[in-house]
């Protein structure tokens, strides 16, 4: 699948090239051969194979921009959740004045190792906004070098093999937390409720993750459309000359009428 996908150009020109080598034997045919006709009905059966399959890819694509509205979610979670413990620390933690308070900072410094010091998370995140199941069709912006292209499997198979199970492990409300949560109520409600929200913000952003993790494996399982497309395309590419090498026939035989 990844030398179709890496060779799509190479592949159009070759199979072109074929097509224009078949349509020039047929040159030597009359208008209204039947190798005519049958060139005709060449093109018009792989033309619509091609559109078919067009279809399915134009919903392989609308998938796609699921994915990239998952990545923004979950970029935005992931600010989101930094920017909560980054404030609950410089506001709290230094120093944690009580014994209640600092359980809940270092559950947030926990948390936060969880996911920014590990980087794994984000670095999900951004394989899967630089390196979407395989870029769609890429000839016509250029193709890519071969080192290019291996940087790009690597981190596809980084993402592959992210697993976001290591994150559910951990609760941002585990029942000592929740008991100096319940403490803080009574002495200080604006630090209970700003660690509630934080651990929102943690439970948000695991939960957005996943949803990205599920979009990618989807898309992924079904990449082989974005491989049937540039088939039907070859095939197409393959077919053009016969059309046209008939139109040509036919006008020049008007012509000569």
């Amino acid at each position: 699948m990844s030398f179709v996908t890496d060779n799509q150009l190479l592949l159009l020109l070759l199979f072109f090239a074929a097509g224009l080598v078949g349509t020039a034997f047929l040159f030597r045919k009359p208008a209204g051969h039947r190798a005519w006709k049958l060139a005709d009905l060449l093109w018009v059966v792989l033309g619509g194979l091609g559109a078919l399959v067009a279809v399915l890819a134009g919903l392989y694509t609308t998938d796609s921009s699921r994915l990239d509205r998952q990545i923004d979610v979950a970029y935005a979670a992931s600010l989101a959740f930094d920017r909560d413990a980054a404030r609950f620390r410089l506001r709290f933690c230094d120093p944690a004045y009580d014994n209640d308070l600092k359980v809940l900072c270092e559950k947030v410094e926990f948390l936060s190792a969880s996911t920014a010091s590990n980087a794994e998370l984000p670095l999900f995140i951004a394989v899967t906004n630089e390196v979407a199941p395989l870029q769609g069709l890429h000839f016509l912006l250029g193709g890519r070098s071969r080192d290019q292209m291996d940087a790009m499997h690597e981190k596809a198979a980084k993402a592959d093999a992210f697993d976001i199970d290591q994150f559910l492990v951990f609760t941002s409300v585990d029942p000592a937390t929740q008991a100096a949560i319940d403490t803080m109520r009574r002495k200080v409600p604006a630090i209970a409720g700003d660690y509630i929200i934080l651990a929102q913000s943690y439970d948000d952003l695991i939960a957005q993750v996943g949803k990205l993790k599920d979009e990618w494996e989807y898309l992924q399982a079904n990449a082989h459309i974005l491989v049937l497309q540039i088939i039907a395309l070859c095939l197409v590419s393959f077919a053009a000359p016969f059309r046209l090498g008939k139109s040509l026939v036919e006008l020049r035989s008007s012509f000569g009428a």
